[in-house]
């Protein structure tokens, strides 16, 4: 099998393309022919040794992956080769081959495309987790998200609005905030344009939002915090812009509002029976189209470096994928 090979902590173009042994399943396992992986921004972290979860070298990465089992261990009852799965899991994904324990699998809904699944697990998840688990946000609230057009982003304004809430997308360019306008939000801030305070406090008649979605940070964190309805929550979900703001925590005093961490893949492992509660949500608000995964570029194995860098210059909107079966 061929596979994306991290031997060594550093930028995405370090990553090399090589021959690898087909894995073996063994109990509770199966080896997935990976149809399609989703590519995050944890990934362009995790080549760098930059991230929360740090694996040994060398390894494959790629966490989120759907795929066809091609086989699986003998203890194995609850799945059978030729079933369609996705999986999350730590490391693996960009590859053709993938070895998953079973508690990592998810069933395919038959209609669903291997792009879209391999689409849906971590930045939903997330989003799912924070909005819903964190913020508890409710019908006819207002949410400011940061960073809006990227994967994580585009998630939480359908999460948003399948929760009737209204949506206040924030982003850098017009190209991005029309793809956040075709995925429902309600009102468009292009903060490299205009002043973050200023246009929140018109957006929401001087009230300000109600939860603050940020998985951006950098220079626009403090602005929005301090743009913060009282009671507000904000969530902190990442740092896509690198930089980590300090916060001044008088803030909280004075709005009453919430700093609340988000770790969607540390709450998987802590309450799987709620990720997966969670997960069979989004899946049902797939089916009934409240929420689509946006793909917005392929790549092949070959590729897959390009696909970071692209990922950690903040050019992709909504997801990438990789497609491990294409000729690398």
């Amino acid at each position: 099998m061929k596979a994306v090979v991290c031997e060594a902590w550093g930028a995405p173009d370090t990553l090399v393309v090589k021959e690898l042994q087909d894995p073996q399943p063994g109990p509770g396992q199966v080896v997935i022919d990976v149809q399609a992986a989703g590519v995050n921004f944890p990934d362009v972290l995790i080549v760098q040794g930059k991230y929360q979860f740090k694996p040994e070298l060398p390894f494959v990465p790629g966490s989120e992956v759907s795929g066809i089992i091609r086989q699986t261990a003998d203890d194995m009852t609850s799945f059978k080769a030729g079933d369609k799965v996705i999986a999350f899991v730590p490391t693996g994904g960009f590859g053709q081959r993938l070895l998953a324990p079973v508690q990592a699998l998810i069933p395919m809904p038959p209609d669903m495309d291997f792009d879209t699944a391999a689409a849906i697990t971590l930045t939903y998840g997330t989003s799912y987790h924070a909005i819903v688990d964190r913020a508890k946000l409710e019908s006819g609230e207002n949410m400011l998200i940061l960073g809006a057009a990227g994967g994580v982003g585009l998630a939480a304004i359908e999460i948003g609005k399948a929760l009737g809430a209204r949506i206040i997308a924030c982003a850098s360019t017009d190209e991005k905030l029309e793809v956040c306008r075709q995925h429902g939000a309600d009102v468009l801030i292009n903060y490299s344009k205009e002043d973050l305070r200023v246009a929140v406090k018109a957006a929401t008649a001087g009230k300000g939002p109600d939860v603050i979605y940020d998985p951006v940070g950098g220079e626009y964190a403090e602005p929005a915090f301090r743009s913060i309805g009282w009671g507000g929550r904000y969530l902190v979900v990442g740092f896509a812009n690198g930089d980590i703001p300090k916060l001044p925590l008088n803030l909280t005093l004075l709005k009453g509002a919430s700093l609340m961490g988000v770790f969607w893949g540390e709450f998987t492992k802590r309450d799987p029976k709620g990720n997966m509660k969670n997960m069979r949500q989004l899946l049902q608000w797939l089916q009934q189209g409240k929420i689509k995964p946006r793909i917005s570029a392929r790549y092949k194995l070959g590729d897959a470096a390009q696909a970071l860098n692209d990922m950690a210059a903040r050019r992709v909107t909504g997801k990438v994928v990789v497609l491990p079966q294409e000729d690398s």
